[in-house]
């Protein structure tokens, strides 16, 4: 039965992300290395941001609950507001590496474009963001143990894996958003992706009611999908195009 949960609460968080990354990245040795060089800055933030709530925690009263429940917050948007300065960085960093390949490319053009560069980045993001988030939980759900058996939620597992797998489509809408919002020098739009980010982190503080948290957190990754799909150049005469060649 542990085997059995491990295996099923992996394939539900990374299924899906395994899927994209071998049809749309895997073929591609330069969106393979934007991909492996945007997870190294995730982490980079996520470094920063363990040290900054880490000083806080040791500075502070540690027999004061509601103290480190609060700095536990802090931290949390800590990191998400980090996550976002590394998302800008990175995009600078691949402007100027996309200015390079297009100066020494034959016909003067880039080989990749600044969309797919968003999308490989935010793919990149998120794929670091759920192995760091659900690890530790795939690592407990085989076992010794049994999850429910104090009372707690039988779909502790379950819910973990749904909630990584929108962690990854969600950083992946956030990187098309956010890089098109720079492109276009739309602010509000960067705002508006840190702010669902923001709200993404803290609707995590609600588990373990999961249908409070899980179903607004699936609500977000669907507008933030649509709003990825339209700043890509997305609209209904391309689905319908798209639904006529499938045909």
């Amino acid at each position: 039965m542990a085997a059995a949960v491990f295996f099923g609460c992996t394939f539900v968080a990374f299924g899906p992300a395994l899927s994209l990354f071998v049809l749309t990245i895997a073929g591609d040795p330069l969106k393979v290395i934007i991909l492996v060089a945007g997870s190294f800055f995730w982490l980079v933030s996520v470094l920063f941001s363990s040290l900054i709530w880490f000083v806080s925690v040791q500075l502070s009263n540690k027999n004061d609950a509601n103290l480190q429940y609060g700095l536990l917050i802090f931290g949390a948007a800590i990191s998400v507001l980090l996550q976002e300065t590394f998302r800008y960085a990175y995009y600078r960093l691949l402007k100027k590496a996309d200015e390079g390949l297009a100066t020494i490319s034959e016909d003067g053009r880039s080989p990749i474009s600044i969309q797919q560069m968003a999308y490989v980045s935010g793919f990149s993001f998120g794929i670091i963001s759920g192995v760091f988030s659900v690890i530790n939980i795939l690592a407990d759900s085989i076992g010794p143990g049994i999850v429910g058996v104090h009372g707690d939620s039988q779909y502790y597992f379950l819910t973990s894996a749904f909630l990584t797998m929108a962690i990854v489509f969600l950083h992946t809408f956030w990187g098309i958003v956010f890089f098109d919002a720079c492109e276009k020098r739309r602010p509000v739009h960067i705002v508006g992706v840190v702010l669902t980010h923001l709200l993404t982190s803290g609707l995590t503080f609600l588990n373990p009611r999961y249908e409070a948290s899980l179903i607004p957190i699936y609500i977000i990754t669907l507008g933030m999908g649509v709003w990825a799909f339209v700043a890509a150049g997305g609209n209904l005469h391309n689905i319908r195009k798209c639904l006529a060649c499938a045909r």
